[in-house]
């Protein structure tokens, strides 16, 4: 059996854990990632019925485990979940009013997974990722990613009040949260013998100890689980939805795509800095035709493109757990989840509050692991504008304005919703543009 060899690592990549350690390990992973959010989000935007989006966030579960054992067990075998991109949701909600329905965003989805797929088989992304993305950039993007998803911990989950708790309490919760996170994560470095199993099991003992605080300040409703159906069908293609192919929403989710890749890449370079294992080229390749595969199953069975989740490499750092036996475990829970409407809801019903307090703690390790990977780089002025500049977009696109994005066309909007992907541009063009000082003998 193979032991980790990286000192940061609890249980390394390829070691065996017990089954039932890998069930609530991985159980923790679904409960940190907020899967349920894109869908959502979209749901809401276009107007869903109940039925209909409690059918896509079911959707979602079952395209994220599938997508998941994809990577995990075949192409990219990184220890990495795959789960709904934020990147498309502009777009798809673009495409579903522009014409009218699911059946156009679904079909533009599968003529963009195919063609990834292909950019895959035929090895041209590796290409791109050799030349243009050295570690300088690499390690800029990580950094991007953390950077970028910690506002949303704030803005989406900590502050907003809800009908049974007030920004106060929320705020207070995710501290609560934050802090035993923190403490149950650090216990294995203090007590190498019983605080691993707490270091190991810390994301979700501060979850379970965020949500019981938060029902003895009546911030818990289990009547929608108790009104949940225990077992209830997604929704799929072919079966609920039709498919129509649309020329100009096929051109935009190309687009969306190209960009989607990008973001993806950076959450393997993050995991591969977490792990300390390097990324192959031929771990790229497959792994591209590992993303294709699981967007053409995400979209087969009626939801939107996945993408990996830099949450798991945060979660790894916390955990020291990096077993890809976890990651296996967490799809089935999200393969489960799609089907059990009990689950589904119980998991919904934890606070956004206490999952905010744990994601926000994870967006700042990833923010670090970034570092990690580029501080041993000289920093001469150039690589600082590489690492700098990049960062400032991203800021920019997080505080703009909304008037601002909406007077741009449709087509640059898309983008403008992504700084993760405009920024991850900015410092691959930057560290070509900008040339290297000659060295002197």
């Amino acid at each position: 059996m193979e032991t980790a060899k990286n000192k940061h690592l609890t249980i390394g990549m390829d070691e065996d854990i017990p089954f039932g350690q890998a069930v609530l390990l991985g159980l923790q992973h679904v409960l940190a990632m907020d899967v349920y959010v894109p869908p959502f989000i979209i749901a809401t935007a276009v107007a869903m019925t109940s039925s209909d989006a409690s059918g896509l966030i079911q959707s979602t579960f079952l395209g994220a485990g599938i997508a998941s054992l994809i990577q995990v067990l075949f192409f990219l075998k990184l220890p990495v979940c795959q789960g709904p991109s934020f990147v498309p949701v502009g777009a798809i909600i673009g495409i579903y009013f522009g014409a009218k329905g699911m059946d156009t965003v679904l079909g533009a989805s599968i003529v963009g997974a195919l063609a990834v797929i292909l950019l895959g088989f035929t090895g041209i992304y590796k290409y791109i990722v050799r030349h243009f993305i050295p570690t300088i950039v690499s390690g800029t993007i990580i950094m991007i990613v953390g950077l970028t998803l910690l506002p949303t911990a704030f803005s989406s989950n900590i502050y907003p009040a809800t009908e049974t708790l007030s920004a106060n309490q929320n705020m207070l919760l995710a501290a609560i949260t934050a802090a035993i996170l923190i403490l149950f994560s650090m216990l294995g470095d203090y007590f190498p013998g019983l605080g691993k199993y707490f270091r190991i099991s810390s994301v979700i003992i501060a979850l379970v100890i965020g949500t019981v605080i938060a029902s003895f300040m009546g911030g818990v409703d289990f009547q929608s689980v108790a009104d949940a159906p225990l077992f209830s069908l997604p929704r799929l293609a072919f079966v609920n939805y039709g498919i129509h192919f649309d020329v100009s929403a096929i051109l935009t989710m190309l687009v969306i795509y190209m960009v989607l890749l990008a973001e993806t890449t950076g959450t393997w370079y993050a995991v591969s800095s977490v792990i300390e294992e390097p990324v192959t080229d031929e771990q790229i390749n497959k792994g591209v035709i590992g993303e294709g595969l699981g967007c053409l199953v995400a979209a087969m069975v009626g939801t939107t493109p996945v993408t990996g989740y830099s949450t798991n490499a945060g979660i790894i750092s916390i955990t020291g757990v990096a077993s890809k036996k976890v990651f296996v475990m967490a799809s089935c829970w999200f393969i489960l989840l799609s089907f059990i409407g009990k689950l589904s809801a119980l998991i919904h019903a934890v606070p956004s509050s206490v999952i905010g307090g744990v994601f926000a703690v994870v967006c700042v390790i990833i923010l670090l692991s970034g570092f990690r990977v580029i501080k041993n780089q000289e920093f001469s002025e150039r690589e600082l504008y590489i690492i700098g500049v990049p960062l400032i977009i991203a800021i920019g696109l997080l505080f703009m304005p909304t008037e601002i994005k909406e007077s741009a066309p449709q087509f640059l909007q898309y983008l403008l919703d992504s700084p993760i992907a405009l920024s991850a541009i900015a410092a691959i063009v930057m560290n070509k543009l900008i040339p290297e000082k000659k060295m002197h003998q």
